[in-house]
Formats: C-alpha cells, structure tokens, sequence
C-alpha cells in the first residue's frame, strides 16, 4: 500500500458503537451474519466481526437477539464476552431466505445517504490542485503551452475536459496523466444499502489501497484509496451506466461513474461506442449539468446519487459528427491536439531514445523530417516511439546490438507505414 495525503476536512465517522449507529436497518445486519453461518459449520463473534468489518460490541448485539430468537446457538466461549455459535435448523431456512433475496457475503453496506454525503463533503473539500502538480504529471508530454495550460486549468478548475484531433499525438496519454496531479486520497465504502439490497462500490481493479488511520479509530466500512481512474472505450454501453444486477450473486455493481467518484472517469475513442453517440450524449447530460444521476433497480425504484470526478472525453473524431452545442456547451474545457511540429517531433524522438538508452546518429531525424515531407505525410506524436520499436525488433531479430542506424530507420519505416511500391 502507498501513502497518499488524505482529506483534511472529511473523515468517515466513529465506529459505530451499537446498530442504530452503523445507519442500516437491523435485519439487514442479522441476514448478513445468517448468511455467514450458513456457510459455515461454526462461527465466532470475532471472525463475523472481522467479515462484517463492524466492532465487537454491535456482532454481539445482533447475535445475542438472534439467539433469543432461536436463530442461532452458543456452542462455547471464544474469549471475553464472545462466543462460538452455530446455526439452528430455523436459522438455517431463515438464511436461505435472506440468499433469495440477496446473495452478497462481505463487509456491511453503509446507508445510501452516509454514501452521497461523503462524495459531496470530500468533493467540497478537496484541496486546489497546485499548478506545479499538473505541471509535474505532464512533465513527460510534449505539447505546446496552450495545451498544457489547458489541461491544468481543467484540474486545478475541477472540471471535465474534451480532448480531440488526430489519431496518435498523445490524447489519451494526457488524459491518463492527469490522473497524477490528484494527490488527496478518497474514502469509499465496500458496498452501500438501498432498503434490502446491496450495491457494491469498492473494486479492487479500480481502487488501490491507501495507508490509513489506525483500525479502531473509524468506521471499518469505508477504505482509503488513490484516486481512482477508470477507463472506457469503444466497448462502453448504456448499460454500463446504470446499476448492473448479478442474477446468480443475487446483488447490484455500481457502474463506473460511482466507482469513480473522487477521482478520473475517461470515456476514451468516444463516437465509437456500440450506440449512436447521440445516445451516449444524452446519458451525460444530466450528470455533467448537476452532477447527478438517477439509478434503477430492477423493481423499478430509482435512487439519486452524486456524480463527482473529473470527467474526460478523448475522440479523434471529428467533434462535429459525434458532438451537439448542448453537450459542448456543459463541457468544461475543450483541447485540439494537433499534429506535432517539426521541433516537437524531434523532441519526442529523442526522450523517447534515451529512454531506451540508445543515441541518435546525427542527421537522422533530419533525414526522417525529410521523408514526412517528401511523402507529403502528417507527423504523429506516437510515430517516434513506433518507428525506434520496429528498428528494436530489427536488431534483435538480426542478433546485433541496438542502434538507430539509418539502415535500420528505413526498414522500420516500410514496415510501419507501408511501401508504395
């Protein structure tokens, strides 16, 4: 786990100290631990505690009035005040009711509203991100002042950016690096609850683990973590959007706009999605106008939720095919990556040969920029770092050392861009 400076006016509350405090009805928390035992031939208060990530005291709570109810039975003890415990034959059917109706096993859900006030308070409260840590996140990139300026007054504004213009001159690149410059770490919740089910938050591919306070000075439910940054492509669909319920797991995953509350949501190649993006556009309206959206359960009741991270567009379609003035006009910052100039491009071949710890003959990238401009060819951030790969896999193919030999270069080149022979 890596350390990241954490919200200096957000914390999630206290441990809860008995189950009116955790915010979830109590049944809820009683079906979670029926379903727990149900799987298990035994169990404990301290292993249901450390499953449910709820203190000591509310487990034992909740167990002592399912025992009372004949729900469970004490087997033992296990420790001061804490008990073994198994299911009785009507805890057992009163389980397999609960799976019926939701199959989730893991950390207890906070409620919706716990939720949706702490996206809006860590928004809110979210440092200004410092001009020198934009600069430092694209420090890599090269791109004209405009460009860089652009982007970081997106950051530091906290607004949503649309990026476009030709293929390979470094939109996506950008985007990502963005990510960055956001320093202040998020807390999220496991999974929340709305009336009797659960929709999961926390996914491990998308949210990484921060350093924290100590266990036992905060509510367990919530975890620290970077950023997030989550990325979707031309396979992206409407559905992707909304509440996605798991017939067989028998509970809800968040879509990728809650996943990635607090941090970078990229719609990347946007216009080549499976929708018109006409379509697409339309499902952004509301949340880019009111950072908001309105989720449906599959019982038809819609819940409201905040919409809260920076959200980027990258495209090098024309704007104009997959783009109206009322999208456009709730876009924060728009950004036309062009082609590279000359002296960008010999920039960007350069840094990318030292990277690789081999040097540039000179007159090499001269003869290069000739070549564009003989084949009447449009120059590419990306082609630099194509065109030295290819001469990579010449030499290695060959069995001799790497260089950027013009030999090499030339026969790179016929292999990436083709020959008009």
């Amino acid at each position: 786990m890596s350390t990241t400076d954490s919200h200096a006016d957000f914390f999630p509350s206290p441990a809860p100290g008995n189950a009116r405090e955790t915010g979830i009805d109590r049944e809820m928390i009683q079906g979670l631990i029926l379903k727990l035992g149900y799987v298990s031939s035994q169990f404990s208060t301290e292993s249901t505690a450390q499953k449910l990530h709820l203190p000591i005291p509310v487990v034992g709570e909740m167990l002592e009035d399912l025992r009372r109810d004949a729900l469970v039975e004490v087997l033992g003890s296990s420790g001061p005040l804490c008990y073994r415990y198994s299911l009785s034959q009507k805890g057992r059917d009163r389980a397999v009711r609960a799976l019926e109706i939701s199959g989730y096993l893991g950390p207890a859900p906070v409620s919706l509203d716990a939720y949706n006030q702490s996206v809006v308070q860590q928004a809110n409260s979210r440092p200004v991100v410092d001009p020198q840590q934009v600069a430092e996140s694209l420090s890599h990139l090269t791109m004209s002042d405009e460009a860089r300026m652009l982007a970081g007054l997106a950051v530091t504004g906290n607004r949503s950016l649309f990026v476009h213009g030709p293929a390979g001159n470094g939109k996506t690149a950008l985007c990502l690096a963005l990510r960055n410059a956001l320093h202040t770490a998020v807390w999220v919740p496991h999974c929340f609850a709305v009336e009797n089910q659960v929709v999961r938050i926390y996914d491990p591919q998308v949210h990484e683990i921060q350093s924290g306070p100590a266990p036992g000075q905060f509510d367990a439910r919530w975890i620290l973590v970077r950023p997030p940054l989550l990325v979707a492509g031309g396979e992206l669909r409407l559905q992707d959007l909304d509440l996605a319920f798991s017939p067989t797991l028998r509970f809800y995953e968040a879509p990728i706009q809650l996943k990635a509350n607090g941090g970078v949501l990229l719609i990347d190649d946007f216009g080549r999605q499976q929708v018109q993006p006409a379509q697409m556009l339309n499902r952004w309206i509301i949340p880019m106008e009111y950072h908001i959206d309105y989720l449906t359960l599959q019982t038809g009741q819609k819940i409201c939720v905040p919409v809260r991270q920076m959200l980027l567009f990258a495209t090098n379609l024309d704007p104009r095919d997959v783009t109206d003035p009322a999208f456009l006009r709730r876009m924060g910052y728009r950004l036309n990556l062009k082609a590279p100039t000359p002296q960008q491009y010999a920039r960007i071949f350069e840094n990318y040969a030292q990277r690789l710890g081999v040097s540039v003959p000179p007159g090499l990238i001269e003869s290069l920029l000739d070549r564009y401009l003989r084949e009447h060819r449009e120059m590419r951030c990306s082609d630099s770092r194509d065109l030295i790969e290819r001469a990579r896999d010449f030499c290695r193919f060959n069995g001799v050392p790497f260089q950027l030999a013009q030999e090499q270069i030339d026969l790179a080149w016929t292999g990436f861009f083709g020959s008009d022979d």
